[in-house]
Parts: structure tokens; sequence; C-alpha cells
């Protein structure tokens, strides 16, 4: 049952879509999922991130690093840290932190927009990254219409403490905030933690893997808590086997 609250806990974007029960939900991550962040975009994050805490905490460029990547491993997120520790606001950080246009750096598989769109099932964006760069990012490729509903880091808390993924807990409540089972979803997702996460929360997983991918040096065949793994998303078109009850 959808909670009562649901719609506080997500950027929920208005759709009238029809959506048959059998239907899966398609859980997509943002960052090397739908598009390349190693291409460009990356290179502008990590600056920006180590700007955002040199600022916030009057610190070195050296200092301001080695916090960003500390709390990036700790918590899963950098502004988690931010806020845990120093007290720092996490609209203004993560305003700060992602404040370029994106426009001239996403680089995406061709036609994706076009190619998602025949995806049949309702479609949820998952990231770990701010809701004003993942709007961004979908907008600029043509796809921020064919998502019912974002949750960026702002909408990942549990009792008032951010839960990114690979978080279970949160993986369960988004399930739960979509109203829909766990095993008609799907995340679709570059991070093997992140998909393990899902796995346990009882959902269906597929693994967007590529040389370029930064996590792809870890894999090492397919994992068991991955049920598809694919080289673009548009891969999911082409399958007939894998996510099938």
């Amino acid at each position: 049952m959808r909670p009562k609250n649901a719609r506080l806990k997500r950027a929920r974007i208005h759709r009238h879509r029809a959506h048959r029960p059998n239907e899966p939900v398609w859980l997509f991550d943002l960052d090397n999922t739908l598009h390349n962040t190693s291409h460009r975009i990356f290179t502008h994050i990590s600056a920006g991130m180590t700007v955002a805490v040199k600022e916030a905490l009057n610190v070195t460029d050296e200092q301001a690093q080695h916090l960003r990547q500390t709390y990036w491993k700790r918590y899963g997120a950098t502004v988690i840290g931010m806020v845990k520790h120093h007290g720092v606001d996490p609209h203004v950080f993560l305003k700060r932190s992602h404040d370029f246009d994106v426009r001239s750096l996403v680089q995406a598989e061709r036609g994706i927009h076009r190619k998602l769109a025949q995806l049949v099932g309702r479609k949820v964006l998952v990231t770990n990254a701010p809701l004003h760069y993942a709007t961004a990012v979908l907008k600029h490729l043509r796809m921020h219409h064919l998502f019912d509903a974002i949750w960026a880091i702002e909408h990942l808390k549990l009792h008032g403490q951010y839960r990114p993924k690979p978080s279970v807990a949160i993986m369960r409540h988004i399930v739960a905030c979509e109203g829909v089972a766990a095993r008609r979803t799907v995340l679709i997702e570059d991070t093997l933690e992140n998909l393990k996460g899902a796995r346990v929360a009882g959902m269906r997983t597929v693994h967007v893997y590529h040389p370029g991918t930064p996590f792809a040096k870890y894999a090492r065949g397919r994992s068991l808590y991955v049920d598809m793994r694919i080289k673009k998303v548009s891969d999911l078109l082409l399958s007939k086997r894998a996510l099938k009850n």
C-alpha cells in the first residue's frame, strides 16, 4: 500500500499513463547508465565537489579533496559527510558542487530517448546525484517526459537520515512509495554494489557494463545477484529472456 506522504519523498512527475499490473517498473540509475559520465562530466563533478568542500569549510584544495573522497567512500555521497560532520546546508552544497551547464558535456547512446520510449512499463529515475543536475541531464537527452518520478539524493532519506544506494532500506522504501511489488521492479545500474542492495530488497537487476564504465575493472563475469548484463540501455529491447516471471 502506498504511503500517504509518498509525494513528499521524491520528485513526482505527474503523468496519466495507463500501467498494466503485470508490466515491470524500471528503476534507472543516471550516471554511466543513461549517459556516459566518464566522457566529460565526471571531471566537472569532481572539481565542483572539491570547490564546494573548500568554500564550505575554508580549507585547502588538498584537504578538500581528501574530505570529499573520504566522505564518498564512507557514506556513498560526499554531501552526507558534510552535513553529518560540519552542519553544511545540503541544498546549498549540492547546488554548488554541480554548478555547471550539462548541455555541452553529455554523451549518450544515439537516439536513446526514442529507444527508451519503446520499453514497456513505468520508468522511475533513482540516483545519488542532486535533483537539479538529474533533471537537467534528462531534459537535455529529451527523456524527462518518459519518467513518472525522480528519486534524487535529496529524496533518499529515512527518518531524517540520508540513505543513498546501495541501502536496502531505501530500495524497499522506494518500492513501497511507488506502489509496486519488489518482484515487479528492475534496477538498471552500472554499480554492482547498488545492484546487490536491490537484489536483497527483492528486485530484479540489470548491470550496465562496458569498458568505459568506472567500475568495469571490478566485474569478473556475471554476479549471482545480476539477472542480465548489457552494454547499453537499448539492449533491453533486444532481449527475449532474463526479466520474465
